[in-house]
């Protein structure tokens, strides 16, 4: 007996999976018991140039002869995007296939009517690929968690923005800077919006919260901040004070509800996530019975994300030859036990904040400052002044200790109206874990 697949896309993921396919195909056999075959490969133009060495007889225009192909039993959509991707998801349900796919957007978007289709037709979806690349952070909280409370989740998810970060931090570079560097070493898109607006991490961010939690939840309800208006200095800055900064995607189970954020934050340098760089991905978790897991390793590229999904692959295969199909729910709680958690709304959010204020250089301005951070209860951990311009206007840095979201927000507003404040304050919140 052989399991054929067809796949949908060859682009740099499709790439990776098919020369893993072929490459290991023997090794591949002896782990699963038989051949795992690739039969049709759907794709725009035959004609174009590949990352890999295909036989033409493979490849194929025609995408719907995928779904009526009654031998190919799991389907891998890798086109990315919203459309058609879905609709091919569906299709593909709705002709009997297991499916496997590396689109976060999509199961953020249509998770819900996609599991559902799934579930009612017996088919399995596979989605290790979606988070964190060859890193294998769905598997872990479906499986290998599986009896644990989860009361964090802190991950660097995205690694176009820690690529920029690093370069920044490491280098001195602007943000412009790294950015462009960041594109011409493949690791940002022409259009990088949905890496450095933070909604790449927030997409993923949903189906972690999902996958810990057993919440439906929606791209509404996390609290996003990117890291466009992230300065040298503020790095410099944080980095004299023992900090580094990383855009986080965080989840917590709270006595006042669940949190789910995306924003940049600064971490201890003795930080197990500290010393995670360049385009690399990391997920730290706090587990009741586990205690600390971190789970560390490239977030994109052809080769580890083809791993992740070649990985659910096998796993759907090994289903086939069992006869068996949704054996592990693929949220890894039962659809039917899904629930809406409560949220705790990004105001109630209670943090350390790094602040840096432009203000004019006279006495009497930190007094100012600090006394309405002490009207909105904000108790001063550090401050660093430095330099002198006469008439001019100077950095000054505070780190407070712990305070609420909708305090610091209140206070900075009234800071920001000063005489004495030439720029809006730059804030950055401070995570220890």
């Amino acid at each position: 007996m052989s399991i054929y697949i067809g796949i949908i896309g060859l682009g740099t993921v499709g790439s990776g999976t098919v020369k893993i396919l072929f490459e290991n195909q023997k090794l591949i056999q002896k782990r699963l018991g038989c051949p795992l075959l690739v039969k049709k490969i759907a794709v725009r133009d035959p004609n174009l140039p590949r990352l890999v060495e295909v036989p033409e007889t493979l490849l194929t225009t025609d995408v719907e002869s995928i779904f009526r192909d009654p031998e190919i039993k799991i389907v891998v959509e890798l086109i990315g995007g919203l459309e058609p991707a879905r609709t091919f998801i569906l299709k593909a349900i709705e002709a009997g296939k297991h499916v496997v796919t590396a689109n976060k957007a999509v199961l953020a978007e249509f998770g819900k009517e996609i599991f559902r289709a799934a579930r009612e037709k017996g088919v399995d979806i596979a989605f290790e690929a979606a988070v964190g690349g060859g890193v294998p952070i769905i598997k872990t909280l479906k499986e290998s968690l599986v009896g644990n409370r989860i009361k964090a989740l802190t991950g660097i998810v995205n690694g176009t923005c820690n690529y920029i970060l690093t370069r920044m931090t490491e280098e001195g570079l602007s943000f412009a800077e790294a950015l462009k560097e960041a594109q011409e070493a493949g690791f940002a898109e022409a259009d990088p919006s949905l890496d450095i607006d933070g909604l790449d991490a927030a997409h993923k961010l949903a189906l972690l919260t999902t996958l810990a939690y057993g919440t439906e939840i929606t791209l509404e309800d996390i609290y996003v901040e990117g890291i466009r208006e992230i300065e040298p200095l503020d790095l410099s800055f944080a980095r004299e004070l023992g900090f580094v900064t990383k855009l986080l995607a965080i989840c917590k189970d709270t006595e006042e509800g669940l949190e789910a954020r995306v924003h940049p934050a600064l971490i201890p340098e003795a930080h197990v996530l500290a010393s995670v760089r360049m385009a690399y991905n990391a997920f730290y978790i706090k587990g009741d019975a586990v205690g600390d897991v971190l789970l560390y390793g490239l977030g994109a590229g052809q080769m580890p994300t083809g791993s992740a999904v070649v990985s659910d692959i096998v796993d759907l295969a090994r289903n086939v030859l069992s006869g068996a199909s949704l054996r592990v729910p693929p949220l890894s709680f039962q659809l039917s036990d899904l629930q809406r958690l409560p949220l705790k709304p990004m105001e109630e959010v209670v943090s350390r904040y790094y602040f840096r204020f432009a203000a004019v250089d006279r006495p009497g301005v930190l007094s100012k400052i600090a006394g309405i951070l002490g009207e909105n209860e904000i108790s001063i951990a550090a401050v660093i002044q430095k330099g002198r311009e006469i008439g001019g206007s100077v950095p000054i840095v505070m780190l407070t200790h712990e305070a609420r979201e909708k305090a610091v927000r209140r206070a900075l507003s009234a800071i920001d109206e000063l005489r004495i404040v030439t720029a809006p304050t730059k804030i950055l919140r401070i995570e220890e874990g």
